[in-house]
């Protein structure tokens, strides 16, 4: 039996192939021949410029000779039956004749027919071969499954290369086990959970770990993104759903790994009457989750960093049965995480990734990569054969700020302003309780638009902020405009940055944390999109709102009184760290500290550190 949707498309092509030779056909003969008036042609015959003549029953086939100035074209013209035409052909002397029929109509056919289909089929298929390659399927086959298929041990990865996302392996590790050994689960009558969904920020290594749990697994591996499903052509996601099921039925037990699932699994509410095509691809993958029987060992792991958008018939007990969160690393996972990818990087002995981590809270692993790659980079080009700790400590700077902006030269006016207001930050850091210490300030243009920072780096690993850290913290950022205003009286944009992120804390305070006198612990605003932006979504009224941002303008007018009163007290140190910095251009923390105590003749010991890093436009 044929298969119909086959035969047609066959029958197709091959009468667009047919109507393609006829066309060429056509073009050919009408590029080789010319026509020309009978009167021409007795002229020609005249001026003997012809060769030959083919008399034939409609027309008349003319040969000029070459030197005719009609090129290799052959000439034709009517045949008007002209009685005296015999006689003025042989006065002329030219050849003629009635044409010749070809005596080899094999040979006819193959080169006006079978050449002409076999080499238009062969171009054909080297087209659409790249359009295959191109676009994952035949330009006839728009329903077939796109999935990237790994064979075994194809992936590459392992649980060794997941590093700093234990809890989420540990998630995993059941998954694999399964699939090595089902009769163990079949036994106790447990079965495999169809699947499990991966949850986090951009670069936590959810595509690595689902990579890893194959590799571990050791079966096939089928890879889509959610967006490979949508197509222009109404139902063609679907059909790729069906036959993305299909195939992994057939090479069960193996894994269907679908990254950004968000795109084709968005809810359905509000979408009053809607039928578009991402729903039906939606309704399709529904169905197929109920539909194939888990005991054949195939797993669906989807990826996406927007939970909070995906359809709730998705998310249920029996289709995606587990959420794996994959977070942003703590301490202990970052130095792993560097471990794994500065092993295959020459590094020198006196290497501490400790302080690294430390110096990146909040990185994620591909941050972490990123960082590793620029120390290399810069290694090479300084000329090392190594990787260096200062190399690193370059990176982490170069990824937060920018590089060093060389060509930025700004007047002495401007320098010190920079370096009043960096000093303004960094010393009202030192001189309050419960912060960060020191770590550099420094007045060296960055590209990102920095025209200085001063950076403070944390001493452990925090996850709780009390409300006095949080105000010192608000203190600290607008201890630069502070500066401006208590040296030269004036204020510049350099703050901008500082005042967006100081009015974000105090917001946050208000609004998300219960932390104003005023709203007790009323939650005037809930995050959305907590593992992208982190938008805060408003749940009060206007007249709420309003009172608010009252609140919130308190707490930052009291922190920037604060923070001129704690510069005013110590208005000598001010001057004397800002002229050295600008001397030095760069001081780290320790020579800053040893200022410091020096004018207060006491120690200073920060406590309960958090990183805290500014990069505002000053």
């Amino acid at each position: 039996m044929f298969d119909n949707k086959k035969f047609k498309y066959a029958a197709y092509y091959a009468i667009g192939v047919a109507i393609v030779i006829l066309i060429i056909n056509y073009m050919l003969v009408d590029m080789r021949t010319q026509p020309i008036k009978y009167n021409e042609f007795l002229k020609m015959l005249n001026e003997k410029q012809i060769e030959e003549v083919q008399v034939a029953t409609d027309k008349i086939v003319i040969i000029p000779k070459a030197d005719a100035g009609s090129g290799k074209k052959v000439l034709y013209t009517a045949n008007l039956n002209d009685p005296q035409l015999v006689e003025t052909l042989r006065s002329s002397g030219v050849t003629f004749g009635a044409p010749v029929e070809n005596n080899n109509p094999i040979k006819s056919f193959f080169w006006n027919w079978v050449f002409p289909i076999i080499l238009f089929t062969l171009i054909g298929r080297l087209i659409f071969g790249k359009m295959d390659k191109k676009f994952g399927s035949g330009v006839m086959s728009f329903g077939k499954n796109t999935a990237k298929l790994y064979a075994e041990n194809e992936t590459g990865k392992t649980f060794v290369d997941v590093a700093g996302q234990e809890e989420a392996k540990d998630s995993l590790v059941e998954i694999v086990d399964f699939l090595h050994n089902p009769k163990k689960y079949a036994e106790i009558g447990a079965k495999l959970p169809k699947g499990a969904l991966l949850v986090g920020p951009p670069g936590t290594g959810k595509t690595l770990l689902a990579k890893a749990v194959a590799g571990e697994a050791h079966v096939p591996f089928f890879s889509i993104s959610g967006s490979d499903f949508v197509e222009m052509f109404v139902g063609m996601g679907a059909a790729r759903v069906r036959d993305l099921f299909k195939q992994a039925e057939e090479k069960a037990p193996c894994i269907i790994f679908i990254d950004e699932i968000d795109a084709i699994g968005k809810s359905r509410d509000g979408n009053i009457g809607g039928n578009d095509e991402r729903e039906q691809t939606l309704n399709q993958l529904l169905a197929e989750m109920d539909g194939f029987d888990s005991s054949k060992g195939v797993v669906i792991l989807g990826a996406t960093n927007r939970p909070e958008i995906l359809d709730k018939a998705l998310l249920r007990p029996g289709r995606f049965d587990r959420r794996v969160i994959v977070d942003r690393p703590d301490l202990k996972g970052r130095e792993d995480i560097l471990k794994v990818h500065i092993k295959d990087v020459k590094v020198s002995d006196e290497i501490d990734l400790t302080s690294i981590a430390k110096a990146t809270p909040g990185a994620v692993g591909a941050d972490l990569a990123n960082m590793v790659n620029e120390a290399a980079l810069r290694a090479v080009k300084n000329n090392r054969k190594v990787v260096e700790q200062e190399d690193l400590e370059e990176a982490i700077e170069v990824i937060i700020a920018g590089k060093e902006k060389k060509d930025r030269i700004l007047s002495a006016k401007e320098k010190k302003i920079v370096a009043f207001h960096e000093v303004g930050h960094a010393l009202v850091a030192a001189l309050l309780k419960n912060t960060d210490p020191v770590h550099k300030i420094t007045i060296v243009p960055r590209t990102m638009g920095a025209l200085g920072y001063t950076m403070q780096l944390p001493e452990e690993e925090k996850y709780l902020v009390t409300k006095e850290e949080m105000i010192n913290e608000i203190t600290i950022l607008l201890g630069g405009r502070a500066a401006e205003e208590i040296e030269f009286n004036i204020v510049s944009t350099g703050a901008s940055n500082d005042i967006e992120k100081a009015t974000q804390t105090a917001r946050n305070m208000v609004t998300i944390y219960g932390m104003s006198d005023k709203f007790d612990m009323m939650g005037i605003e809930s995050v959305s999109n907590r593992y992208l932006d982190g938008r805060a979504v408003q749940n009060c009224s206007d007249k709420t709102a309003a009172m608010a941002d009252e609140e919130v303008l308190h707490l930052i007018k009291t922190a920037h009184e604060n923070a001129k009163n704690t510069l005013l007290e110590n208005r000598d140190l001010l001057t004397k760290i800002a002229e050295k910095l600008l001397e030095k251009e760069t001081i780290m923390g320790d020579e800053f500290m040893e200022l410091v105590k020096e004018y207060q003749g006491i120690e200073l010991e920060p406590e309960n550190t958090t990183e805290k890093d500014d990069v505002s436009g000053q």
